[in-house]
């Protein structure tokens, strides 16, 4: 007895955990997190550019003679290292010029390792087994940020011979995993910052003060105000003085339902259409139908009877009717002598398609987004023809959204 008046609370309790966790874990509706829908200011990466040469190709590099910047940057590397080349006659095929790409991080350090990609710039067939060798990377300002070189791994392989060639993904790009060392840093100080800026990815009045009052709500003051629809200004509290990491690590968490326009964008040239939540119609009727003919032909053979005696004229009959048909009327043809002959029929069939089950839907003032697709699918639409109906509801002034073509 004992034992069993301590079960039952003990198993009450895992009960009421059990519920709470469901509660706790079950949809909160369409929300977001600050980090998913905001950048903050100065936490960005920068790009690099650079130019180099990729040498140890098996004869895929480029010609010489064709591209004349490879030549050049071949006989000056040469020269750098002491190797007079200028005046003799290059014809190697093993040299491709290429153009070097990456992205710094933000806060990247010096002596961190980053990715590089290789594009081939001349007529180079492949840069497999190839090398890159030493590329300064230089950012938007011209100054190098980091220096690039390794083997390049290509997902692509081409081969060909007199008769046959194969290609597989694309053998003139590749890509060299921490191929780059940086050498510069950004300079960027954010512990010592007094006020952080947070730009919205999709600019939006409501979403601003939404996310605006969510922070206000957290540190309990009025530290974040909306400066226009990209940008909400946040002074830092003097609780986080010296300690902004911090407050952009809680702020990133804290969820805000964003608001978003009405619109429906349609890119004509793939048939998509994308209609967001917001989405209305006013009162307006839509039919939409298109005359089809089909003509479909059939051609059959007829052949005449086995044993068909020859020279003996005969009339054929028509099976449906009984009486005597035109010679060619059931299929056989009797020659002029008489005895029949194998010939091809022609047999041609006219449909024609109204679509009178296809009539004209009536759609309510306000239907939502799924009432308008339900309307739009019951008239049997494609989505090439529900684009011109979307485009011809937003003509008649009946369609609340904005139409964006891509």
């Amino acid at each position: 007895m004992i034992r069993s008046s301590f079960r039952l609370p003990r198993l009450g309790l895992v009960l009421l955990a059990l519920a709470l966790s469901a509660l706790g874990t079950s949809p909160a509706g369409a929300v977001s997190r600050i980090k998913d829908i905001a950048d903050f200011e100065g936490v960005r990466e920068n790009m690099m550019v650079g130019y180099g040469l990729v040498v140890g190709l098996n004869g895929t590099g480029d010609s010489l003679n064709n591209a004349i910047f490879t030549r050049e940057s071949l006989i000056g590397m040469l020269e750098r290292l002491g190797v007079n080349a200028r005046d003799s006659s290059l014809r190697t095929q093993n040299v491709a010029a290429v153009m070097v790409t990456a992205t710094l991080p933000p806060f990247a350090r010096q002596g961190e390792r980053i990715d590089v990609v290789v594009s081939a710039l001349g007529d180079a067939h492949s840069l497999l087994g190839g090398t890159l060798l030493v590329t300064p990377m230089l950012g938007a300002d011209g100054e190098v940020y980091a220096v690039a070189q390794g083997s390049v791994a290509t997902g692509g392989v081409a081969a060909k011979g007199q008769a046959a060639s194969i290609t597989k993904g694309v053998p003139t790009a590749g890509r060299v995993a921490s191929g780059a060392i940086v050498e510069r840093e950004v300079g960027f100080e954010l512990a010592k910052m007094h006020s952080v800026n947070l730009t919205l990815h999709n600019p939006d009045f409501t979403t601003a003060r939404r996310v605006a009052q969510v922070i206000n709500d957290f540190l309990k003051t009025q530290a974040a105000r909306p400066l226009d629809p990209t940008t909400v200004a946040l002074s830092v509290p003097a609780s986080f003085s010296g300690d902004v990491v911090s407050l952009i690590t809680d702020i990133e968490q804290l969820h805000v339902e964003p608001d978003q326009p009405a619109r429906v964008v349609i890119d004509e040239q793939n048939g998509v259409i994308v209609m967001g939540e917001n989405v209305r119609i006013s009162t307006v009727a839509i039919a939409q139908g298109a005359l089809t003919v089909r003509i479909t032909e059939t051609p059959q053979v007829s052949q005449p009877n086995p044993f068909s005696p020859a020279g003996q004229a005969a009339t054929p009959i028509d099976p449906r009717t009984g009486e005597p048909a035109v010679p060619t009327r059931n299929g056989v043809q009797f020659a002029p002598g008489g005895g029949a002959q194998t010939v091809v029929v022609p047999r041609t069939t006219v449909q024609v398609d109204e679509q009178a089950e296809h009539r004209m839907a009536v759609l309510s003032a306000g239907v939502t987004l799924q009432e308008l697709v339900n309307s739009l699918n019951a008239l049997g639409v494609g989505p090439r023809d529900m684009i011109s109906i979307l485009q011809a509801v937003k003509t008649a002034g009946a369609l609340q959204a904005e139409i964006e073509l891509m």
